[in-house]
């Protein structure tokens, strides 16, 4: 599938510029249209304060979300008229508890979602909750650009992390348009001795001989934890090889009514120093 219907979540925010940049030069490489959207939330006070705000004063307040919505708009607009690449902009002013609702379904109508590396010291909106929402409810894939920002996009050298899971073999399948374009490939497996028969008697080598039909040469690396964290031993093997990107699959544990991210998965969100493409 070819990557022509890109969706990039902006907002005010240096980390955004980043992330913005990203998918900007993602869509020229891919000659691709982009969207930006901005989610806003609406000003709210919640009930058990007790205080009564009176309706002409929440549309003020409304109003203004508005005004500086399209202010913001209006300078990303001006970023990306200097890159030269036309970008639409859409914006969506809601209850915030709606945000993440309301981004799963524009993510759901382009190929691929850019939102950003959950920030613990940013205020507003949670953007864990954006992130989460990004892969693991829209049904498509979704690159998470670091708040640190990255190197190449698109990425020259991707690392494809085979476990032998359907979220692994989804992830690895999405992140192909991008595959196919990289100058250096990897397929890395950790401790393929502990996921049984799931990787093969040579672990990566089946992934490996799939993605060579579509002209995809790849490293195979099968690497050892020594009692690390899986995920420490990912974002190691990522420095070491100079990676631009890792594609992986995305894993949630449902708790009541809320995701809570895997163990894996939470470690790289958190700790991540390149995009990371995640697939559920």
């Amino acid at each position: 599938m070819a990557l022509k219907d890109l969706l990039v979540l902006i907002d005010a925010s240096e980390a955004s510029v980043k992330r913005f940049d990203f998918a900007l030069q993602l869509a020229d490489a891919e000659d691709a249209h982009l969207t930006a959207l901005l989610l806003v939330a609406e000003p709210y006070i919640p009930a058990s304060v007790g205080v009564n705000i009176p309706a002409d004063v929440l549309a003020q307040q409304r109003a203004r979300a508005e005004e500086e919505a399209r202010a913001l708009i209006d300078r990303y607009d001006a970023h990306a008229g200097r890159f030269g690449r036309p970008v639409e902009f859409r914006h969506e002013i809601a209850p915030v508890d709606r945000l993440p609702v309301i981004f799963t379904r524009h993510a759901r109508h382009a190929d691929l979602a850019v939102v950003g590396q959950p920030d613990p010291e940013a205020e507003g909106i949670d953007q864990a909750l954006l992130a989460e929402a990004a892969f693991m409810h829209s049904g498509r894939p979704a690159i998470v650009v670091p708040y640190i920002g990255f190197r190449e996009s698109p990425p020259k050298t991707i690392m494809c992390c085979w476990d032998g899971s359907r979220e692994a073999a989804r992830a690895i399948n999405d992140a192909l348009p991008l595959l196919v374009r990289a100058d250096r490939v990897l397929m890395v497996t950790v401790d393929a001795e502990k996921l049984g028969g799931r990787v093969g008697p040579i672990a990566g080598a089946d992934m490996a001989a799939h993605l060579a039909h579509h002209g995809v040469e790849v490293e195979v690396k099968d690497l050892e934890s020594g009692g690390l964290d899986v995920a420490d031993v990912i974002l190691s093997a990522a420095a070491d090889e100079g990676v631009d990107l890792i594609a992986m699959g995305g894993y949630g544990h449902s708790r009541l009514r809320e995701i809570v991210f895997g163990g894996v998965t939470q470690h790289i969100m958190e700790h991540m120093t390149v995009p990371v493409l995640f697939s559920h």
